[in-house]
């Protein structure tokens, strides 16, 4: 079973490596708006599975803190993740951000039954290593006058690194709130669109087929084989696993011709994949051993 659900947890990271692609290819909504819609749009399978099959609504009677944890850790992280780059250059903001898979890795000792092993450590800094290379391509200048935005990076990271340990503690808890989640974060977000944002429509069919798979990839199903992931699956090594996810977004923008291939990628394709590796080395020694 952990081998299963690290995989399902590791179709959401290729997932968010479709995140900037269909971003791009989405127009100019602004950020809240484009949140409320691909939010709502992600509820939509969940829907579908509760209508088809309404014996499991009663899983959606969860206590009080898994509601919050939900919540805060979808909502709360777009949120933090916009305001960083509301008040910051993109490039700080984001490699801050990206400390989240670091914080997972080194925060899963504090998990029961889970061993923090030095392999996981060293995965995880040579994955960061490597974002860095392709987020800071052009260099890294931190600027005290946006200490806002670099707070609410970090932030960011934090909250979702705290999110994904919490969703390993409720283990118990069915993928199906993750549907809830998904309504309540759209809702939020609606609310910091009208008070934040003006309404930016998508200018071509061939943009809201991006918006479409935005929410049903990466802000739609990548949500809920992450929750199962965490859940079920091997937390350290999806934590390392997860710088993947930059350097497959610069990739798949490479194809499609939005980026420009070059040494720092190439070099950055060692060190993730290397440390993606190394902090799984455990899991492939035993998968590899004679019986």
């Amino acid at each position: 079973m952990t081998l299963r659900a690290t995989l399902i947890g590791f179709s959401a990271i290729l997932m968010w490596a479709l995140l900037a692609l269909f971003t791009a290819a989405s127009g100019k909504m602004p950020p809240f708006q484009l949140s409320a819609i691909c939010f709502l749009i992600g509820s939509l399978p969940g829907i579908a599975v509760l209508a088809a099959r309404p014996e499991r609504a009663r899983l959606l009677r969860q206590p009080a803190r898994v509601w919050i944890t939900g919540i805060v850790g979808l909502f709360g992280y777009h949120f933090l993740y916009f305001t960083a780059l509301r008040n910051a250059p993109a490039v700080e903001a984001s490699l801050i951000a990206y400390l989240w898979p670091l914080f997972i890795v080194v925060g899963s000792a504090l998990l029961p039954g889970e061993t923090l092993r030095w392999n996981h450590v060293a995965g995880a800094l040579a994955g960061l290593a490597g974002t860095a290379l392709i987020v800071g391509g052009q260099g890294v200048a931190f600027d005290s006058a946006h200490a806002m935005g670099y707070g609410a990076a970090l932030l960011c990271a934090f909250t979702w690194a705290t999110y994904s340990l919490a969703t390993r503690r409720f283990g118990a808890v069915s993928t199906d709130v993750v549907t809830g989640f998904c309504l309540a974060t759209a809702f939020l977000s609606l609310i910091a669109h009208l008070l934040l944002e003006t309404p930016v429509w998508p200018a071509s069919g061939f943009e809201w087929l991006a918006v479409a798979g935005l929410g049903l990839l990466p802000v739609g199903a990548a949500f809920y084989a992450w929750d199962y992931g965490v859940k079920k699956g091997n937390i350290q090594i999806l934590g390392a696993a997860s710088y993947t996810a930059p350097l497959l977004s610069t990739l798949v923008l490479i194809f499609a011709g939005f980026a420009e291939p070059s040494w720092r990628i190439a070099l950055a394709c060692l060190l993730v994949t290397g440390g993606a590796v190394l902090a799984a080395k455990d899991m492939i020694r035993r998968r590899t051993a004679p019986a």
